[in-house]
């Protein structure tokens, strides 16, 4: 039965949430004082995505949580498309016409960096993923180690949680997964207006986030963080403020 549950659920979920498009993901903490000079530079540097044809980075910046202070989700699409002749060459035109050459841009980032930590990710379409970060300013980011043979089970439990905020009308995460680099088997991207509306889960009564758990395949809303952690061995939540 619990099956049958699951799958109607599912079936209402956005194929959106995932996707085969390419993310690099960069974590960032910043050098003690320099985190508001650092993201200067990186706001001054959107020009040159803009004049070599690239997407702009999202960046999202510590509120709690984790130990970073910037989190940048830079659309790259295909290693085969980014590394195309024709896209390279026009990253190296825009590097040689700015302002600031790149090497002297990498020094003054390297300066202003204490630590840092890349991942990339197959993630949603770019245009699923825009339309998100359009309106919002308060964002919950997850992050997975998952145990040994349990990758694609914590996957799971992802699409489970999004068909469990869906019954409750909440906002679906956007769910992203290792392709190379970093530790992480995967993260979740939730997206909210800000703090109240983020928080605005307290609100809705207990029976009927029971009822949208069971429907999702949990035991019920009180299992929903109990089950995760059987699939994982590392979880790193950390809510997050845009920055512009």
């Amino acid at each position: 039965m619990l099956e049958l549950l699951l799958a109607a659920a599912l079936a209402f979920l956005s194929p959106d949430a995932e996707g085969s498009y390419l993310y690099r993901t960069q974590l960032v903490r910043a050098a003690p004082g320099e985190l508001l000079e650092l993201i200067d530079l990186y706001n001054d540097r959107v020009t040159v995505f803009d004049a070599a044809g690239e997407e702009r980075p999202f960046i999202m910046r510590h509120s709690q949580g984790d130990q970073w202070d910037l989190l940048l989700l830079y659309p790259i699409g295909s290693l085969a498309d980014y590394y195309s002749q024709e896209r390279m060459a026009r990253r190296e035109t825009a590097a040689a016409n700015a302002d600031v050459p790149l090497s002297a841009f990498k020094r003054a980032v390297d300066e202003r960096v204490a630590w840092r930590e890349d991942l990339f990710v197959m993630g949603p379409d770019l245009d699923v993923v825009k339309s998100h970060f359009e309106g919002a300013g308060y964002f919950h980011v997850e992050m997975f180690i998952a145990l040994p043979g349990m990758r694609e089970k914590l996957i799971e439990e992802r699409r489970m949680e999004n068909a469990y905020l869906e019954g409750i009308e909440r906002p679906q995460n956007l769910i992203f997964t290792r392709v190379s680099g970093a530790a992480w088997d995967s993260y979740t991207l939730g997206f909210y207006r800000d703090l109240k509306h983020y928080a605005a889960s307290a609100d809705i009564p207990n029976e009927r986030k029971e009822e949208s758990a069971v429907a999702a395949g949990f035991e019920g809303a009180d299992y929903i963080g109990s089950y995760l952690r059987t699939l994982i061995q590392l979880h790193h939540d950390t809510l997050a403020t845009a920055v512009h």
